[in-house]
């Protein structure tokens, strides 16, 4: 039986990813990308934990537990504990020269200096970022555009994006194998820099804004890129969308309620739940 659960689950992830038409009314991008997103993944870890907490004796609905499927519940919440600590690992390690990185106060903001020619800007970190500039984008970008740039690093560190995507980009890694996460990745990513686009116009002007897209889009052109830090950050020019720059921009000068991040459905992540249900059957 709980061989069946888990396949029944299974099913329903992979339905979730490929036929994500099912929201009974309209929705923003934003919510439906997240729904997709974190919905399947959360699904199975909480099939493996209802499953491991039911164990492998005894029975459920008349129907035998089995030994099989307790270990693949133990094997894939080992594998997402693994995967855990890893980008943990991997954030920790990324963060410390960052602190090694000199002291400046620019526009207000503290920020730190990284010595590259490539015309960088990240905030990064957990649930309190910092913000590192390059010398390559401070020798880009005069003071108005650089102000503009420094508005969207502060919106991210606003909406704490390295926290949010550091447990975002754990799912990523344990769900690699479903349907379309790699997608449904990229256009979380996108809408990111949008979210930040669009608070920071809330201060500086919207057209300066876009003009330091085009402007450090141009730079990079010319210039070798660098490994990004990944997990723990969050940057103004992410080079993985570079390609989707017009939509971007196109975004900024939305005032439609498409891009709008309104939150997550939690009514609708009570799904995820669904699993633990099962729980009291088992005898």
């Amino acid at each position: 039986m709980h061989l069946m659960m888990i396949l029944t689950m299974l099913t329903l992830a992979i339905g979730v990813r490929w036929f994500d038409t099912f929201y009974p009314y309209p929705v923003s991008r934003w919510q439906r990308s997240l729904i997709v997103f974190m919905l399947p993944p959360l699904l199975l870890l909480m099939t493996a934990i209802a499953v491991i907490a039911m164990g492998y004796h005894g029975e459920m609905l008349g129907f035998p537990a089995s030994r099989f499927s307790y270990l693949l519940a133990v094997g894939f919440l080992g594998f997402a504990v693994i995967r855990a600590m890893e980008i943990h690992y991997q954030g920790w390690s990324s963060l410390q020269p960052i602190k090694n990185y000199p002291q400046q106060q620019i526009n207000n903001q503290r920020v730190r200096i990284i010595e590259t020619n490539l015309p960088y800007s990240a905030q990064v970190g957990f649930w309190n970022s910092e913000l590192i500039i390059s010398n390559g984008l401070l020798n880009t970008l005069d003071n108005d555009h650089l102000k503009a740039v420094i508005a969207h690093e502060q919106a991210h560190a606003y909406y704490h994006d390295t926290f949010w995507f550091f447990w975002l980009g754990w799912l990523k890694r344990i769900s690699f194998w479903l349907p379309r996460t790699k997608q449904l990745w990229q256009d979380l990513l996108l809408l990111r820099e949008i979210r930040a686009d669009q608070q920071a116009a809330h201060t500086v002007d919207p057209l300066i804004l876009a003009e330091s897209l085009l402007i450090i889009a141009q730079e990079i052109n010319h210039i070798a890129t660098e490994k990004p830090l990944g997990v723990v950050e969050a940057t103004f020019h992410d080079l993985t969308i570079n390609n989707r720059l017009e939509e971007r921009i196109n975004a900024l000068f939305n005032e439609s309620d498409y891009f709008r991040f309104d939150g997550i459905d939690w009514n609708f992540m009570l799904l995820t739940l669904l699993p633990l249900i099962s729980i009291p059957f088992h005898q």
